[in-house]
């Protein structure tokens, strides 16, 4: 299994983690635990968790290699959007060193590099 992580810098990460499982969670497996300030989102093509820190909502997927990017667009792309106001910005780090996605301003993409 190949792995890639974000570490996106908010004040509000554990609301952004709950919004982000609950919208996933209406066409996939997901899941938002409010104590441990943990979730996990189940795609057919790998996993995403979900954990609050005090300033930053750290995010990992897991699959294979070639299906890293797809897992890196849903979950950024959709936790940018609902971070507008705040402009999240989420960059991903594969753990094969190749760069990963880059998502900011309502989902725009852009490699990273």
């Amino acid at each position: 299994m190949s792995r890639s992580e974000a570490r996106v810098a908010t004040d509000r990460p554990a609301r952004y983690g709950k919004q982000l499982a609950a919208h996933m969670g209406r066409k996939i497996e997901a899941e938002w635990s409010e104590e441990a300030g943990r979730g996990r989102l189940v795609f057919g093509a790998g996993t995403a968790t979900l954990a609050a820190e005090s300033d930053a909502l750290l995010l990992t997927v897991e699959g294979l290699a070639e299906n890293l990017p797809g897992l890196e667009d849903v979950v950024g792309r959709h936790l940018v959007r609902f971070g507008a106001r705040d402009e999240l910005v989420v960059e991903w780090h594969r753990d094969s060193g190749e760069a990963g996605l880059v998502h900011r301003n309502e989902g725009e993409q852009v490699s990273g590099g």
